[in-house]
């Protein structure tokens, strides 16, 4: 569960609320009293005289190609340290503390062995091919030892993850399908505040559920993930919902809701769906790269109106030459602001000619780039405009392609340590380095037998946490992987292994 300045609560839990047809009826009814009065003889008023709206043909269109999604982390066998009574201890052991087995009453720490419990949750997610790629939130799948994917018809598949994205919270999955009914998706660019839409998912269990509303923000951010720019909306989004569709009234995919803002865990006002600019671009990523190509300006920032305020609280005068903007407070070595010469308290107004307001209209632009890509760059120095076409960087400082690393980059097996390892060395898990072919491990000088028990300080029990660390570090600011771990004599060692793109 997502928990955002109040509560924040995601789609294993998100949000939701009730649509009101009565307000709409009024507000149409009102209108027409007031056309019904005006002279015949005076012109249209500009305002365009409030038509009924049918959201029956967007609900049918959009229906079929949300689906309902089942999790499932199993139980597993994990090895915990706990903090032990002291004064059980010496009852236990009195004679502790003279035969090196610690202080009495000290205390200290036991390794105990303990179950998981087998975990279930529910999310949505919504078809976007007719072969069965299938979009939802990270947080719906992240963890995920079985993926059920059941339609509106009931069928049901079982899904494997093509790849996440945590920073985005988007995942891509794929079930063996065909003819499936995909949804049309289109520019979440063009929709407008005010413009009514559908959230159609499955929450608090109840399948197939859509619920109505309008556009009430765009370019949100709410600190939940690293990349945001939410669209607003006060169509009821609830636990369920997470992962599923936010449809305009023709029924074509303009978002993927992900959250909710609540001060009691339960739609209460207002949900926000992650723009389909932003997935299709996530979405390519991850099928051509298996991971996200992240492009970055390089600076720290808000919206300028809150550093004004900022400002003014502190008794200072601040006239940055503009209300609407990007402040920048620190600027990234190395970085594609830096190339343009951008510094600490200038105003970023406008890139590719699109105005730049506030930091959600920035993310929402640079999320479509990659590295490499080139942009026009407007901002503010000293009150004065300039512009500068730059070349985006990714996190690594250079515009080369990130791919997702695998064990394979190391040229070494592993394989968890044996129980008489974990007796004779006192250790309670790691993996055991059992063969250096070559790669990034002998240049680092790991030898055969090295017993490896954290990596980034992240411990190591199975071969997967391994793969998950390589991959994790590969495509990082800092792609290193610090080891930490033993010599087959009990002695400690530690190594620096760099993942850099040759």
């Amino acid at each position: 569960m997502k928990k955002i300045a109040k509560i924040m609560t995601s789609a294993l839990s998100v949000a939701a609320i009730v649509f009101s047809v009565a307000a709409f009826s009024t507000t149409c009814a009102a209108t027409h009293s007031q056309a019904s009065n005006a002279p015949e003889t005076q012109a249209v008023a500009s305002m365009p005289a409030a038509q009924p709206v049918d959201l029956t043909y967007a609900a049918d269109k959009a229906l079929p190609s949300v689906v309902h999604i089942k999790y499932v982390q199993n139980s597993k066998i994990q090895t915990v340290e706990v903090q032990t009574d002291p004064f059980e201890d010496f009852f236990n052991d009195p004679f502790g503390g003279f035969f090196g087995r610690g202080q009495r009453g000290q205390g200290g720490t036991q390794k105990r062995q303990v179950q998981t419990p087998k975990r279930t949750a529910t999310g949505s997610g919504v078809i976007i091919s007719t072969d069965g790629y299938i979009v939802t939130n990270n947080h719906v799948v992240d963890g995920a030892d079985e993926l059920t994917v059941t339609l509106s018809d009931n069928q049901e598949y079982s899904a494997r993850i093509i790849g996440t994205d945590k920073t985005t919270d988007l995942a891509l999955i794929k079930i063996d399908g065909k003819s499936l009914p995909a949804i049309k998706i289109a520019n979440s660019d063009d929709v407008k505040i005010g413009e009514w839409v559908l959230a159609i998912g499955n929450p608090l269990g109840l399948n197939n559920t859509v619920t109505a509303g309008i556009i009430s923000a765009k370019a949100r951010t709410l600190g939940a993930n690293g990349v945001e720019s939410f669209i607003q909306t006060d169509a009821a989004i609830n636990a369920g919902n997470s992962g599923g569709a936010l449809v305009n009234t023709n029924g074509e995919l303009v978002g993927i809701n992900a959250m909710l803002y609540s001060q009691t865990g339960s739609y209460s006002g207002y949900g926000f769906a992650i723009p389909t600019a932003m997935m299709n671009k996530v979405v390519g990523d991850l099928k051509e790269y298996g991971t996200v190509q992240r492009a970055m300006i390089g600076i720290s920032g808000r919206d300028v109106k809150t550093q004004v305020d900022i400002e003014k609280e502190e008794g200072k005068e601040a006239d940055y030459g503009t209300m609407e903007g990007i402040y920048v407070s620190e600027v990234v070595e190395n970085s594609a602001a830096e190339d343009a010469g951008i510094e600490k308290g200038d105003v970023i107004i406008e890139v590719d000619g699109q105005k730049v307001k506030k930091f959600g209209d920035l993310s929402g632009i640079i999320a479509q780039k990659r590295p490499g890509d080139k942009v026009s760059l407007t901002y503010l120095h000293n009150k004065k405009k300039h512009t500068k076409d730059v070349t985006l960087k990714n996190e690594q400082g250079n515009t080369k392609v990130v791919k997702n690393a695998d064990l394979d980059v190391l040229g070494a097996d592993f394989r968890e340590v044996t129980k008489a390892q974990k007796e004779q060395l006192e250790i309670s898990y790691g993996l055991e380095v059992m063969k250096v072919s070559g790669g990034k491990m002998k240049d680092a000088g790991v030898p055969k037998g090295f017993i490896i028990q954290r990596v980034n300080d992240s411990p190591m029990r199975t071969v997967e946490d391994l793969q998950n660390a390589v991959k994790e570090a590969s495509t990082s600011k800092e792609p290193v992987l610090y080891i930490k771990g033993i010599y087959p004599t009990g002695k400690p060692g530690y190594f620096a292994i760099g993942l850099q793109n040759e």
